[in-house]
């Protein structure tokens, strides 16, 4: 069986962050472990508490990790300070696995989770990772990033690594389409699913770059695992329990029979 691991937050709620990761793990058939940055309290209505670890304990944890499992891929989350940042990076830069880096440090609401200066720090693990994952709001912070203006994937298209750019609702021939969009140097590849209208959203960005992981560590290319995320992300949404006051989880264990299903 292959192991993954994922270097996030925790959610007390279960929907997003280490749990969400490690449900989507699961889903594809993959042993998950976990490296946990910082502690949230929260539901789905939003977060009241924070605590982060100490970077000493992050590094014990992932040590610990990798001392005693062969990982063959990282997904990348939250990681709230310099400190934390840097202690990954220390971990990450000499390995030769594939690596997805969930930016998270905008919310899908557009309010600021990390200071300006951590942020500029989170930009130099783009060297060491294979994919980074920012939803709109994070690209235009760490880019320069418009919906439609060509200039602004200018620096973009020189990073090392791929990114793809999550979650534009766009109208095709009358059908509201979910539309991601990858870019590597001049290339550029897009990934759509049907927009699903509901409220059950909690936590869709952390599943999505761990199934990317998980499909990574089976083998696949870039393309096929952000294909095989993305139709997994549709059915975990449309498949979602409904339960929650707020933004409620999406279904992983569903979407993960069904993904196999269509696979036999």
């Amino acid at each position: 069986m292959k192991v993954v691991l994922s270097i996030a937050g925790s959610d007390s709620s279960g929907g997003a962050g280490i749990q969400a990761d490690l449900k989507t793990f699961e889903a594809f058939g993959l042993f998950g472990c976990s490296a946990i940055t910082v502690l949230t309290a929260q539901n789905t209505t939003g977060v009241t508490d924070i605590f982060p670890v100490s970077p000493t304990f992050l590094k014990n944890q992932i040590k610990a990790v990798f001392d005693d499992f062969d990982i063959s891929a990282i997904k990348i989350g939250m990681l709230y300070s310099n400190e934390i940042i840097d202690t990954v990076k220390s971990f990450i830069k000499n390995l030769n696995i594939p690596i997805v880096l969930d930016p998270v440090f905008i919310s899908k609401a557009g309010s600021n989770l990390l200071n300006d200066d951590t942020i500029e720090n989170l930009k130099t693990l783009f060297s060491f990772v294979s994919v980074i994952t920012p939803n709109q709001y994070e690209a235009n912070r760490l880019f320069g990033y418009k919906i439609g203006d060509i200039d602004s994937l200018d620096e973009i298209l020189t990073l090392p690594c791929r990114v793809v750019i999550k979650n534009h609702k766009i109208e095709i021939n009358n059908n509201i389409r979910s539309i991601d969009t990858m870019y590597h140097g001049r290339e550029k590849s897009v990934f759509d699913t049907p927009f699903i209208e509901n409220n059950n959203y909690h936590g869709t960005g952390c599943s999505f770059s761990s199934a990317i992981t998980a499909n990574l560590a089976l083998g696949k290319s870039i393309e096929e695992s952000i294909k095989e995320a993305k139709k997994f992300i549709y059915c975990a949404i449309k498949n979602a329990p409904k339960i929650g006051h707020g933004s409620g989880p999406i279904g992983h264990k569903v979407a993960g029979e069904i993904c196999l299903m269509e696979k036999n």
